[in-house]
């Protein structure tokens, strides 16, 4: 594995990153928040004017805005505010803050989804944030995917996996893959385990959790598929029985259809941030902040940015380099931080790739077929960037403690 940045100075790039994110968090007011409940708002319309159309006929225009409704609570609402990304700004209320939003009853009102909000919390925003690329983290599409890149079929027959994926993605992979890896985590922590690539993983696949036989089964039916089946596709076609049995059929269908579409919105502006031949991967946690903020712009990449309607319709995850270097900060400090993180990147000579959603789809998805491989790359450490200062020779990287990722982020 090479090091593409040999010639950089680790250290006075954080300190650039720093003093930007200082910036940043003293410009956070009251209209961000406010932008935040806006987008929020345009997303409970969606799903309003979708379902008040829902029951005429099966027709494209309301699972679209059932769809966009459905990826605006997710991608937007839910993965900003669970990041505390409005915590630091006094005026919010505590049910727009991380430490009530979507916790217990209040998921029927926030975030109602197949996904479990504690086990997206905790795959999401610890492992994945922390150890972007790494095999730690439970979202680097080339590892998850790697029997699928290696079978001995036709590549059509791969293209037909992917897209199947694709439109089922949130129900066939990441509700079944945050409730397994909470419920790994939970038992490593009763064992006073720490949790590593190994102990996090499980040979057992994902569809195992759906086996109502079993107890880790019968907790997913009751956790995740039950609340939000039975919302989607029976208690909301039932709320038009009024209108007579073909209107409630015609939301059922139209929810069907609005599903897979919020699933293949969801998968074009989410999947690609961390996938391609240009996208590092890497063997080992990282050692301190210089390193981490480097291992995600390295393994992240942007898509194109600016105007609000452009920036709605990604999700605001065309902003995934910004996203990724400052997890908690709310989409319209990433709208004003991207330039200034670009002009950074210009004058250290870091990589800051931006393409179109197609293009890093197409990419993606060459990596998921295996056509494509990503770029394994290994960072300098803290120890041996201190080395090399005081003119030591280069010894082996060492691993960092178990807490590295922890001082990373502080």
């Amino acid at each position: 594995m090479r090091d593409p940045l040999p010639e950089l100075d680790y250290e006075a790039f954080a300190r650039d990153l720093d003093a930007l994110k200082r910036e940043l968090v003293d410009s956070l007011g009251p209209e961000d928040a406010e932008h935040l409940y806006r987008i929020a708002a345009v997303g409970r319309l969606c799903t309003a004017l979708g379902y008040a159309t829902a029951w005429v006929a099966p027709n494209p225009l309301s699972p679209a805005l059932m769809a966009l409704g459905s990826s605006t609570r997710w991608a937007i609402v839910m993965h900003h505010v669970a990041h505390r990304g409005l915590d630091r700004i006094p005026s919010v209320p505590k049910a727009w803050r991380s430490e009530a939003f979507a916790h217990g009853w209040r998921r029927y009102a926030d975030w109602l989804d197949w996904i479990s909000p504690d086990a997206w919390r905790f795959e999401h925003n610890r492992l994945h944030h922390y150890h972007t690329g790494e095999l730690l983290d439970p979202d680097l599409v080339e590892h998850n995917v790697e029997s699928l890149r290696r079978a001995p079929v036709p590549r059509a027959l791969k293209y037909a996996a992917v897209g199947f994926y694709a439109l089922t993605w949130k129900l066939s992979y990441y509700a079944p893959s945050t409730f397994q890896t909470l419920r790994r985590g939970e038992q490593l922590r009763a064992r006073h385990e720490p949790v590593t690539a190994e102990s996090i993983r499980s040979t057992e696949p994902y569809h195992a959790v759906f086996d109502p036989r079993t107890e880790q089964g019968r907790a997913f039916w009751k956790e995740c598929l039950l609340p939000y089946g039975l919302a989607r596709f029976v208690v909301a076609p039932a709320a038009f029985l009024p209108l007579g049995p073909w209107a409630a059929t015609n939301v059922l269908i139209n929810s069907v259809i609005a599903e897979l579409l919020t699933n293949l919105h969801t998968f074009l502006i989410i999947v690609p941030n961390h996938a391609g031949d240009d996208v590092h991967r890497f063997d080992t946690t990282n050692s301190d902040r210089p390193e981490f903020y480097l291992r995600q712009i390295l393994g992240s990449v942007n898509f194109e940015t600016g105007g609000e309607a452009r920036d709605f319709l990604h999700g605001y995850l065309n902003y995934q380099i910004e996203h990724h270097l400052w997890p908690d900060l709310p989409p319209s400090a990433y709208q004003r931080a991207a330039p200034a993180v670009k002009a950074l990147c210009e004058r250290h000579g870091v990589p800051y790739v931006q393409e179109s959603v197609w293009t890093r789809a197409r990419k993606t998805i060459d990596v998921m077929v295996g056509k494509a491989s990503m770029q394994r790359s290994r960072l300098r450490t803290r120890d041996e960037r201190r080395q090399a200062a005081a003119g030591t020779p280069r010894a082996g990287r060492q691993d960092p403690s178990p807490n590295a990722h922890a001082e990373a982020a502080e």
